[in-house]
């Protein structure tokens, strides 16, 4: 079992969030035992890419993609994966796994010196591509989210995949503004990753970063 505390605070359920809309995903399995969740993961997803609001994302977390119905999706075709929770365009927050249990979706991965992050994360997604903008609403329900999971979970640490399997994924990408997130968490600069001093350093002086425009979900076969 997770090493968390046995009394759940107001609004949550078994590591449901009740403001969150529930669909659940086969693609989950138990946290090995003494896990301390500690870590938030931050990817960015789209399917088709760059296409948002439609049903497809659901439907991969829930093994029910029509791997037909899009050329896109042949590459994705025969993949189990899933993330703790969505935040789409409009803000609205689904929820696919408990964050008790251990949804796939880090892949091969390392962060804060222990490998595995699936085991002992939370997996947000955002709604959008890799390397561009992400919408207000987004950012507030995502700074909501993150001060509801730490008062039910030890959560010390945030980073983006990018950050936990670096060389082998993208999201979110320079087009996330880091320093807004901590600024609306009031988080500690040691939360983030180191990389991302920079950016706030850059938003401070009111220098833009850069997006770029890569292309495609964050999808990978390796998640569990």
């Amino acid at each position: 079992m997770p090493a968390e505390a046995e009394t759940e605070p107001a609004g949550w359920r078994d590591g449901w969030l009740e403001h969150a809309r529930v669909v659940p995903s086969p693609n989950y399995g138990p946290r090995p035992n003494g896990a301390l969740i500690d870590l938030l993961v931050l990817h960015s997803i789209s399917l088709p890419p760059g296409q948002y609001g439609g049903p497809e994302i659901e439907q991969l977390f829930g093994n029910r993609l029509d791997w037909d119905a899009h050329p896109y999706f042949e590459g994705l075709r025969g993949l189990e994966v899933s993330s703790h929770f969505l935040i789409r365009r409009d803000g609205a927050l689904l929820q696919f796994v408990s964050c008790d249990d251990r949804a796939w979706h880090a892949g091969r991965s390392c962060w804060r010196g222990r490998e595995n992050c699936n085991d002992d994360s939370i997996g947000i997604e955002l709604e959008g591509l890799e390397g561009l903008h992400f919408e207000p609403a987004q950012y507030r329900t995502l700074a909501d989210l993150c001060q509801a999971l730490t008062r039910r979970y030890p959560i010390m640490h945030v980073a983006g995949h990018e950050h936990i399997a670096p060389g082998r994924k993208l999201d979110p990408g320079p087009g996330f503004d880091w320093a807004w997130l901590r600024q609306a968490t009031c988080w500690p600069q040691d939360w983030f990753p180191l990389a991302t001093a920079v950016q706030q350093n850059l938003a401070v002086s009111g220098a833009d970063p850069g997006k770029t425009g890569a292309q495609g979900p964050d999808s990978d076969a390796a998640m569990q």
